[in-house]
């Protein structure tokens, strides 16, 4: 075989496992665009190597990708972004292959944007024991290798990653998809009217809402109590001769599953121009985020104009 032929099957063994790398990217940075950033790089990585000397590509590969997501978290930037409250995970529609494997609840669990908030609490190390082992399955003698550790600290990593995520997870009944669709949409009626009282009665007494102010806003925008949250929402939902001027337009509002979780998605024309995700615990809704930046939506809305939407809830907001 020429070496022409052999960086083909090469390239060719690469893009066979480039949605696992980018599913392992984005579990560990929370951005897709910083995933395929990094994929990307370890494709020149790949290039660059001896590959004759490489056994089991798919290890070599794992590693080197964990190991750059590792450089990223930890680079002064990332940490002076995130350390200032000025960041939340990229959503992605369901369906998209960099949210990855689905097919256990910890594997789901993990790329949710609950999850993958409350790993912004975990060390870098503990961060990619986490989605190595829970995400990927990965054995913690695998895990030891990826990350150049002992079998020990990769077990006592996860210990503390379990643990920090479990205490900073909301308690409640499952809700069925259907029962959840139902209650955001019971929400989007309320807001948009602006029947407070219904909303309040919608959310459970410790909500949150989060707002990224549509990337305008130094640090994210945070609400509690329901009251507060209900009155946040009637004021941001409830369509204006002045907000559809700033939009540029009247949108369309559509339901839609976005990691996992129920949202809804403003879209004019074919772009999704806001994201609003709800997290619906024990019947009600526990968490509210709302994400707008044209930036954190590029992906969302690639794989939106691809998708078959159903009929929107409201065809001009």
């Amino acid at each position: 075989m020429d070496n022409t032929a052999v960086d083909r099957f090469d390239t060719s063994r690469f893009e066979a496992g480039r949605n696992r790398l980018a599913s392992l990217a984005y579990r560990l940075l929370g951005s897709a665009a910083d995933a395929e950033d990094t994929v990307q790089e370890a494709f020149l990585h790949w290039q660059a190597a001896d590959r004759q000397r490489i056994n089991v590509p798919e290890a070599w590969l794992t590693k080197v990708v964990t190991n750059l997501c590792l450089d990223r978290l930890r680079s002064a930037q990332v940490r002076r972004e995130r350390t200032a409250g000025a960041w939340l995970p990229e959503p992605l529609l369901d369906g998209d292959p960099m949210l990855g494997p689905a097919d256990t609840f910890e594997r789901r669990e993990s790329v949710s944007l609950a999850v993958l908030t409350l790993m912004e609490r975990l060390s870098p190390h503990e961060r990619a024991v986490y989605v190595l082992r829970e995400a990927f399955s990965y054995s913690h003698a695998e895990i030891a290798e990826i990350l150049d550790i002992t079998e020990s600290a990769s077990q006592q990593h996860l210990h503390r990653a379990r643990r920090r995520i479990t205490a900073g997870q909301r308690r409640g009944g499952e809700v069925d998809a259907a029962s959840a669709r139902r209650i955001v949409e019971e929400f989007l009626a309320a807001a948009s009217s602006g029947r407070t009282e219904k909303l309040v009665a919608l959310l459970t007494d410790d909500v949150i809402a989060i707002s990224d102010g549509a990337g305008l806003a130094a640090k994210l925008l945070r609400y509690n109590t329901p009251q507060r949250v209900a009155a946040v929402a009637r004021a941001g939902f409830k369509p204006t001769p002045a907000k559809r001027r700033l939009a540029g337009g009247a949108p369309a509002v559509h339901y839609a599953l976005v990691n996992g979780s129920p949202a809804i998605l403003f879209v004019l024309g074919d772009q999704v121009i806001g994201a609003v995700t709800f997290d619906v615990t024990g019947g009600r809704i526990s968490t509210v985020r709302g994400i707008a930046a044209p930036a954190r939506l590029v992906r969302l809305t690639e794989a939106w104009r691809q998708h078959e939407p159903e009929a929107p809830l409201i065809t001009q907001w």
